[in-house]
């Protein structure tokens, strides 16, 4: 059966190719992001390639009133929301606590705690009204243990941790899934953003290790959110074979 998809930061990476997985399903797709010329640059190569419906929402989920406006308010037959992926996240800055940029840690704690919470809220209701749903929260393998210099990108995702835990029981009774996906080193812009914009050392971090690819990790979600409606995959943890933990890689 068809279904109608949420996508958070959708415009590259692991949200980028989620929907292109969910698309190669036929499936409906509600796809946001900062970056609007990505963002419609996405649309159109999933309408032409797919043929699927794709409404294109460009909206910074750090604000409560734009995750508002443009998720709260959407056209009837766009609000029945089957699958919420929150993808959206980053981390920003890699330095000890001590000396660590305020900005940056606002930045982090906003998109990936606050801009996870703010889209939830609003879009579950509905979930909850019509007794059916699938939350799928992107965390990281930094949300299951720490790293040096990396203690408030760690915090935000031990976060989502919670959360996934805690909308589980919430939501159980509304026959809610949750899912709580834990990547390891995934070769995206991660880094690129990390290190705000320097391409050197962003490429250092994949030196001499296989990471993941966006679509793996896309193909790990559609894998969960297909799954029969008995069945929840609570939490899931996906690492490239030369790593085992956040301080536990080979590198070549």
């Amino acid at each position: 059966m068809r279904k109608t998809v949420l996508i958070t930061g959708a415009t590259s990476g692991i949200g980028e190719a989620t929907a292109i997985k969910f698309a190669e399903a036929t499936d409906r797709l509600i796809i946001t992001g900062r970056r609007k010329d990505r963002l419609n640059e996405l649309t159109e190569y999933l309408v032409e390639e797919y043929s699927v419906e794709v409404m294109p929402l460009c909206f910074d989920v750090r604000d409560i009133k734009q995750v508002e406006k443009y998720l709260g308010r959407l056209p009837e037959e766009w609000q029945k929301i089957d699958i919420l992926v929150n993808n959206a996240g980053l981390a920003v800055g890699l330095g000890h606590i001590d000396e660590g940029d305020t900005d940056d840690w606002d930045r982090m704690i906003d998109t990936n705690v606050k801009g996870l919470l703010y889209v939830t809220r609003t879009i579950v209701p509905g979930m909850v009204s019509r007794g059916s749903g699938h939350i799928i929260n992107i965390s990281s393998i930094a949300g299951k243990d720490v790293y040096e210099n990396g203690s408030v990108y760690c915090a935000s995702k031990h976060a989502v941790e919670a959360l996934s835990k805690a909308m589980r029981i919430d939501l159980l009774k509304h026959g809610i899934k949750v899912t709580n996906i834990a990547p390891g080193m995934v070769e995206t812009e991660f880094s690129l953003v990390r290190f705000k914009g320097d391409r050197e050392r962003a490429a250092a971090v994949y030196n001499g290790i296989e990471a993941l690819k966006g679509s793996d990790v896309a193909e790990t979600i559609f894998y969960c959110a297909s799954q029969p409606s008995n069945v929840c995959i609570n939490d899931l943890v996906i690492t490239p074979t030369a790593q085992a933990g956040v301080n536990h890689s080979v590198r070549k």
